[in-house]
């Protein structure tokens, strides 16, 4: 998703565009300040607060803090930098609550399945062996010790944050605007976004979503943010074929292999965006029953996105409940659809 507002009008803020490579994209970052800003600093402490965790979060970056825990030898406390102790601490907390749809300790499977570092190369004889074992989340595994800002493996473990570190990094963003005394701003790193203020005039920040079809950028719609964060998972970004299918990049640690139902996309609105991206990829995991009842049974914003024969099929919750279609939400939360 993304979001182009317009020119400022005469005797307001002065509009400033700052966009960068970070974590295999880019970063974004649009907001209202005076005239009279340092533009150039402001860039360079955008692109120092991305790559930070980047080099601490990153799968691809051997040298990355979160690559030193996965090769730290069982049962050793390992200390960790704060910003990523506190990734790991959501982690195991959004974990616990989704009943293990969403699970960090799925490192394995990604490069097994050609994602991440592997780059599209499918491990056979690896997926086999994965797919045999007997499922243990990062939430039972992984011990935390906030006092000493350290972590420990209780057994073999490769971690990965490509469902969280995307939006801790937009927090991170609009953190840094924040201590610069900037009060309306739009920032984002892919499909995360976060939005405070407004833009001049008192309009809202306007996100478009996308129609999450594959090969192109098409908007499916469009999202007011006031001063919340918004995130999406899907399976028309990345994705192998294999064995004839098409096989999407999200991992359910669960079933030991990509996810797999009806959901194409889910969107989720939240205070910030490492929990939106967090949950999107939760709820997209567990798919178009159990997701949406457990997005109803914890008062979630969030919009499901279903393929429906050749086309999608919406089902929009504010608040946990069905704004839109109520009778689509029902029947899927319950079951009694296909």
């Amino acid at each position: 998703m993304y979001s182009v507002p317009p020119e400022a009008p005469a005797g307001a803020g002065h509009r400033y565009s700052l966009h960068g490579p970070t974590m295999g994209s880019r970063y974004s970052a649009v907001f209202y300040a005076a005239a009279a800003v340092d533009e150039t600093a402001i860039a360079a402490r955008l692109s120092a607060a991305v790559g930070a965790v980047d080099r601490q979060m990153s799968s691809w970056k051997a040298d990355s803090d979160l690559n030193r825990l996965n090769s730290a030898p069982v049962n050793t406390w390992l200390r960790v930098p704060q910003a990523l102790f506190d990734v790991l601490e959501a982690a195991m907390r959004v974990s616990r609550e989704s009943q293990g749809a969403f699970d960090i300790g799925v490192g394995d499977l990604v490069s097994a399945w050609g994602f991440g570092p592997a780059k599209g190369q499918v491990d056979e004889a690896r997926i086999k062996i994965l797919a045999s074992q007997a499922h243990r989340p990062a939430s039972d595994l992984l011990d935390l010790d906030r006092e000493h800002c350290r972590a420990r493996k209780r057994a073999a473990l490769s971690l990965d944050l490509s469902g969280i570190a995307k939006g801790y990094g937009v927090d991170e963003l609009a953190r840094c605007l924040d201590r610069l005394g900037i009060t309306d701003y739009l920032v984002g790193i892919d499909g995360e976004m976060r939005a405070r203020g407004c833009k001049p005039g008192g309009q809202p920040w306007a996100i478009a979503i996308e129609k999450p079809v594959r090969h192109r950028r098409e908007v499916m719609g469009v999202m007011e943010l006031d001063n919340a964060a918004i995130a999406t998972s899907g399976d028309y970004r990345h994705w192998v074929e294999h064995e004839g299918r098409s096989r999407a990049h999200t991992m359910n640690g669960i079933r030991r292999a990509p996810a797999e139902n009806r959901l194409a996309a889910v969107s989720v609105v939240a205070t910030s965006a490492m929990l939106a991206d967090a949950w999107a990829t939760a709820l997209l995991v567990l798919g178009e029953r159990a997701g949406i009842e457990l997005a109803r049974q914890r008062a979630m914003d969030a919009l499901f996105v279903l393929h429906d024969g050749e086309g999608f099929r919406e089902v929009s919750l504010v608040g946990g409940v069905p704004a839109d279609d109520a009778s689509a939400a029902v029947e899927l939360a319950s079951g009694a659809a296909a």
